[in-house]
């Protein structure tokens, strides 16, 4: 692992060892004496540690019910029930127990209070025969207690059942203030007390107690016994805790949690032969299991039954929320938006390292050696350094990443998850899925999030991974800093004058990969990255460039996330949580004791925040995903159903921001999702009704795969342009087409662009399109989506790829304008619309540029239209770029790559005509290429791969 002052890890080599072989095969038991006097001195309940510790809270003796806080019960309530005889009528007992702010109820009857009584007494009666020092104590405290056994003869008592009850009540409270018999282990089951009782952040006490669960029942092919026969199954004895969202047994032998079952819509509690196959059986059901257990009576089973469905018919996660999601909106809800990575990797970055308790990261790529703050000098905020401090303070990392296909992704994640986890035991890292095991090739989990102490979480299109780190000026080069460029200045960088100056290569001291100190470089290594020209290879030696910096420039990379808190946040957590117990149950070498299962705290302690994001404000926030049983357990495609909801409803305009614009149904043939079917229906809409309507739709220029443009982009390049031209302007289903009542109105209504940008680089100059990865939809200046999840069926149809999102909708208003008129529009969401269109038109450059009114004719058509079309101009003029309108086939394509280019042949005029670029937008390309087809020839391997690959 890496020291302060080295760059590259000793243990890193371009040989990947297997992943078998993992250096910590066991956690580092064990509990601090701080952490002991926490819980030991904890008066409003346990802190969360104790879920992580469980094994070591039995070891030590430390006792379920918490210290100097009194329990007390009050025995009110009676019940007459049939016993095994079915002559004798008992009694059964309600027993109310109150331990600090925690409140519950057992039932029992009168033999239970004897067999109490009994224990109790033997082990008096142990404790004397057992003459040893440390005892002494415990026989001082049992010398109070009294030796009668509690009975209920007597004239009055069997005449007032209050009597009896009262009499009860007293003797229980008598043992209740002897510190031996309360701590006991007869009285903590007969209380239904266990050691995650009073954790305040797991909510209510809920419902505990001894129960006999049976083998399988788990909806996952392939994890349950081929027959049905009992012989199939096996029972255990479990103890079985529900709290307010989910339930849960656990081995009270070793302190082991063995199963955790989340509250979901498909969640029943059945009682019953027919149900459960034995007497006295329960089944309780979610999404992946149908979990049986086995009670001692037919009273008891519907105690159960009643109970579970008592304390969890309140959960949201009961009910299928608004489109169709898992989880509700969350008024009131700190949020703040991140455009670009620096603010967002900065951020992050400190809220990692507030982490108390635990780091849930999913990544569809990770780089454990991206710096989160920039220009690193030392390794400080390098990510894995981070999460090394981290857990050797005991917070718990739990970093989940999808298994790539090797053959046909460079991401090396097997070395990603052997870095991090031969860091620290705390560090654990699952990778799912197994192809050949879950028959699933073709999809992958592409949700970008981290949540931390399930307060505070991160959401968006960005990973963190080479490559992502980027702001508002979106620099081409990185030759180091000269020392009056600021890495997070706001200033719009036009390449030529007035913007950062690389310093020249020759010029450059070494930099040693030993020592970062005066480090000037915002990207080392593997991080300077143009993966059009060469995608990432060899990411196990991270800071050895993969491409000459003095010769290519880097492809700028743009992208949304943002912050949520406190109830959202432990939305995002339960995603996670959902995902991370689902793949251990699911992967055999995930199920040993090394992979803990994870519990989501609950939501009514969720507004107790212990640390906030900075530049937070308030909303109204709903967590959104596209899940399915491959991948999570369970199936949702919500951020589907918000987009084409949002784009239906808004009333003045949409603006989308994605890496892939994939759409337009076409009767189940080819595309599925109705986005681009909302597009067109909306602007129909506003045509006929004569409004005023705006369609803003920024994508990449190029998609993100290795491939010179100049000779075609090979075929993965062009399948994907041609699912995108399929949706922009080609063909019978795509929107241009379907606009054909607007005629050539249509630029009134739709303007769909890439970004460009230019600089100067070892005495030339150069040109790069800036890459696209945002996936975001803002409506009418009052909400916005950012997520995860591309405009293409892989993303929202929820069956393909995994993904995450969040709605954000203000619930506050400030006055603004909308198509000349005063507007109350909602602050988040103007201020976020205000920055993309700031920077993209050059108005954070150009005072005159007003983006105000994001509707109004002089914006739409001068300053934006306009300033995309001189632009396009200017590139093509001086660099002929590509893609490009002038180019309609592969012979034209040849021809336009060998002319000479301004920058080339005159240098100067070329810098003189750049000075009029303005912002970043550039109109996409409609024609290129469009005389030929597009879809890879069927004898590649792209052509033989099913289109939904594309899609």
């Amino acid at each position: 692992m890496a020291s302060p002052g080295v760059i590259e890890p000793a243990a890193q080599s371009s040989t990947a060892q297997p992943l078998s072989r993992r250096r910590f095969s066991h956690d580092i038991h064990g509990i601090s004496p701080d952490e002991i006097d926490s819980l030991m001195s904890s008066s409003e309940g346990r802190p969360f540690l104790v879920v992580h510790h469980l094994s070591e809270v039995k070891d030590e003796g430390i006792p379920f019910l918490i210290p100097g806080i009194p329990i007390t019960c009050r025995v009110d309530n009676t019940e007459k029930h049939t016993t095994r005889s079915k002559v004798h009528v008992g009694t059964l007992y309600t027993v109310q127990l109150t331990h600090g702010h925690f409140h519950w109820s057992v039932k029992r009857k009168y033999k239970h209070f004897q067999e109490l009584h009994r224990d109790l007494y033997k082990h008096k009666m142990m404790l004397h025969l057992l003459p040893l020092g440390r005892f002494l104590k415990d026989r001082q405290q049992l010398r109070a207690m009294s030796e009668e056994m509690p009975s209920l003869q007597g004239t009055e008592r069997t005449r007032r059942t209050s009597s009896k009850m009262k009499y009860l009540e007293e003797y229980l409270n008598g043992l209740l203030e002897n510190s031996f018999c309360r701590s006991d282990h007869s009285m903590l089951e007969f209380l239904s007390v266990g050691a995650l009782s009073f954790v305040t952040d797991l909510g209510p006490k809920g419902l505990e107690g001894p129960i006999f669960k049976r083998s399988g029942g788990h909806r996952i092919q392939g994890l349950n016994c081929i027959g049905h026969h009992q012989l199939c199954f096996r029972w255990s004895r479990r103890w079985l805790v529900v709290k307010d969202s989910f339930l849960m047994y656990m081995n009270r032998d070793n302190g082991s949690i063995d199963f955790v079952l989340l509250l979901d819509p498909e969640f029943k509690v059945k009682v019953g032969r027919s149900y459960t196959d034995t007497k006295y059986g329960v089944c309780i059901e979610n999404f992946t299991r149908s979990l049986i257990i086995r009670c001692s009576s037919y009273r008891q089973t519907h105690w159960w039954s009643h109970e579970i469905n008592r304390l969890t018919e309140s959960s949201d996660f009961l009910k299928v929320q608004r489109f169709e999601g898992f989880a509700p909106p969350r008024e009131n809800t700190l949020t703040k938006w991140y455009v670009n990575g620096s603010g967002y990797f900065a951020d992050l970055a400190d809220a990692l390292e507030q982490a108390k308790e635990e780091i849930f990261i999913t990544d569809w790529w990770l780089s454990p050696e991206v710096f989160l703050k920039r220009p690193a000098t030392d390794n400080y905020w390098r990510l894995d350094e981070i999460l090394k401090r981290k857990a050797e303070q005991g917070v718990k990392v739990c970093v989940l990443l999808y298994k790539e296909m090797e053959m046909a992704l460079g991401i090396n994640s097997e070395h990603s998850k052997r870095t991090l986890m031969d860091m620290h035991p705390n560090i654990k890292v699952m990778r799912h899925p197994d192809h050949v095991a879950s028959v699933i090739f073709m999809w992958a989990h592409h949700e970008k999030t981290v949540a931390i102490d399930q307060t505070v979480a991160f959401v968006g299109g960005i990973d963190l991974a080479f490559g992502r780190w980027d702001d508002s000026l979106y620099r081409l080069t990185d030759l180091g800093l000269s020392q009056t460029d600021n890495p997070t200045a706001d200033a719009v960088d036009d390449g030529v004058s007035g913007g950062p100056k690389p310093t020249e290569p020759e010029k450059q001291e070494k930099q040693h990969l030993d020592d970062l100190t005066g480090n000037t470089k915002l990207w080392l290594g593997k991080d300077y990255s143009n993966f059009i020209r060469r995608d990432w290879v060899q990411l196990d030696k991270p800071f050895e460039d993969n491409i000459d910096r003095t010769q290519v420039p880097r492809m700028p990379w743009r992208d949304l996330s943002a912050a949520v808190h406190g109830k959202a946040a432990r939305d995002v957590a339960r995603h996670f949580i959902q995902r991370w117990n689902f793949t251990k149950i699911f992967k055999n070498k995930y199920k040993d004791g090394f992979y803990p299962y994870l519990l989501p705290k609950s939501h009514c302690t969720a507004d107790s925040l212990s640390f906030t994001v900075p530049g937070s404000s308030k909303a109204k926030v709903q967590v959104l995903r596209s899940a399915d049983r491959w991948s999570t357990g369970t199936n949702e495609n919500s951020i589907l159903n918000a987009y084409i909801h949002t784009i239906e409803n808004s009333e003045h305009y949409i603006y989308i921001e994605n890496q892939f614009f994939i759409s337009c149904a076409d009767d189940g043939k080819t595309i599925y999702n109705g986005i681009g079917d909302a597009i067109v229906n909306r602007i129909l809409r506003a045509h006929r009704e004569k409004k005023k309507y705006r369609v803003f739709v920024v994508v990449p220029l190029l998609p993100g795969f290795e491939g010179d443009i100049s000779l075609g982009g090979g075929n993965a390049i062009q399948a994907i342009l041609h699912f995108t031209y399929r949706t922009m302007c080609r063909g019978e289903h795509s929107i241009l087409s379907r606009l054909t009542e607007v005629e050539d109105l249509w630029t009134e209504y739709i303007t769909l662009c890439g970004l460009r940008k230019h600089a100067p680089l070892s005495q030339s100059l150069v040109t790069e399109l800036i890459y696209v990865h945002s996936k975001t939809l803002i409506a009418d200046d009052r909400c916005y989506i950012i997520g995860s999840a591309n405009i293409n069926d892989r993303s929202m149809l929820g069956n393909r790829d995994s993904e995450m999102a969040v709605f954000v909708e203000d619930e506050d208003r400030v006055l603004s304008l909308m198509g000349g008129q005063e507007y109350q529009a909602g602050p988040l969401t103007l201020a976020l619309r205000k920055e993309c269109f700031s920077v993209l038109v050059g108005a954070s450059s150009d005072p005159s540029v007003n983006v105000d009114d994001p509707i109004s004719d002089e914006f739409f058509f001068l300053g934006w239209n306009a300033s995309a079309k001189q632009n396009v101009n200017i590139y093509e003029k001086v660099f002929k770029c590509l893609p490009t309108n002038s180019v309609h086939n592969m012979r034209q394509l040849k021809e336009y790559a060998s002319e000479e280019r301004l920058c080339d042949t005159d240098p100067e005029q070329a810098k003189k005509e750049l000075k009029a670029v303005r912002g970043l937008l550039v109109h996409f390309p409609l024609k290129f290429l469009c005389e030929e087809n597009l879809l890879p020839p069927l004898s590649t391997k792209e052509g033989m791969a099913p289109v939904g690959l594309w899609t």
